[in-house]
């Protein structure tokens, strides 16, 4: 789940940033209350408990986008991260409007933190969205034909095997230079909580990512993940396509697992801390220099300390 601040839970890389996302732990989430959810969208009701906010802390606040206008603020800000501070190469559109935009953006959820004592050119206050993550529910990805990670997954048998849960696809996420610290990520995680409740979502994927694309130069913490934490059963899923490779570099009594997990992105190791299992095969990237892996979170299996310590309805950013 994925998770990064960079960009994606992806979707690798862009989850790079993301790195401390889940390294500091599943974000605590805020008190919804038992409501039940009608509908939701890029303008939610009023009466939608997920329209207002859903979390505080000091300045900055995490809510979902109320309209175009600030997906296409999010979308600024996923192109900045992406394209201009790491080393994404944007197709001549992406380029021209300076923004990171797919044809699956309209059917998500986008998560925002937005900090309100941000300060604009001439120096007055002007709030400004300083973090992002985009949520896709299943029903949305299957009247697009399918979720964004299925480009590199197979994720169909998978779903299959479970046909009343309901899946959530974590990506694009990214975090400003300046806040990515703890207080921002755990505000999202907070928001991502609060929707995985609210929409009884049951089970969380996406894309982690690895800088670089040799896999060899991985094959440490590649092999480790294929021998230690690869999903099995009814939870496996396997990478397909032409960028397609084997993470099972090294066999299993040439892992070392002390410095496999110190090579590991913070990103990768909070997901392991989380409980999250990972596909088998990892995808090459070169549009945006990774090496992806497929990340597997079931509610269920989230690590009880984290949801002991950040309890049930989560209350530590109470608006």
């Amino acid at each position: 789940m994925a998770p990064d601040l960079q960009g994606r839970f992806r979707e690798p890389a862009r989850n790079a940033v993301a790195a401390g996302l889940l390294a500091s732990g599943l974000a605590p989430l805020r008190r919804i209350g038992g409501e039940t959810i009608r509908r939701f969208g890029l303008q939610p009701a009023q009466s939608d408990p997920l329209a207002g906010t859903l979390g505080r802390s000091g300045s900055l606040e995490v809510r979902l986008a109320r309209g175009p206008s600030e997906v296409w603020r999010a979308q600024r800000l996923r192109y900045r991260v992406f394209y201009q501070e790491m080393s994404a190469k944007p197709d001549a559109v992406s380029r021209m409007f300076r923004r990171d935009a797919d044809r699956f953006d309209a059917a998500c959820d986008h998560l925002l933190v937005i900090d309100h004592a941000a300060r604009g050119r001439f120096g007055g206050v002007k709030p400004k969205i300083v973090g992002t993550y985009r949520l896709m529910r299943q029903g949305a990805a299957e009247r697009l034909g399918g979720f964004y990670t299925q480009s590199e997954f197979d994720l169909a048998p998978l779903i299959a095997r479970h046909p009343g849960r309901r899946f959530l696809e974590l990506g694009r996420s990214c975090v400003l230079e300046p806040y990515r610290g703890k207080k921002t990520v755990e505000l999202l995680w907070h928001g991502i909580w609060a929707y995985i409740r609210h929409h009884r979502i049951d089970a969380m994927f996406g894309c982690a990512s690895f800088d670089g694309t040799d896999p060899q130069a991985l094959a440490l913490p590649l092999s480790f993940l294929h021998h230690h934490a690869r999903s099995a059963g009814e939870w496996s899923a396997t990478a397909h396509g032409k960028q397609r490779v084997e993470m099972d570099l090294l066999p299993a009594q040439m892992v070392d697992a002390k410095l496999a997990l110190k090579q590991m992105p913070p990103l990768i190791k909070g997901y392991l801390r989380l409980g999250a299992r990972f596909g088998t095969g990892a995808v090459i990237d070169r549009q945006f220099g990774t090496t992806d892996v497929l990340v597997i979170l079931p509610v269920e299996a989230i690590d009880q300390r984290y949801v002991a310590y950040y309890g049930d309805e989560g209350q530590r950013y109470a608006a």
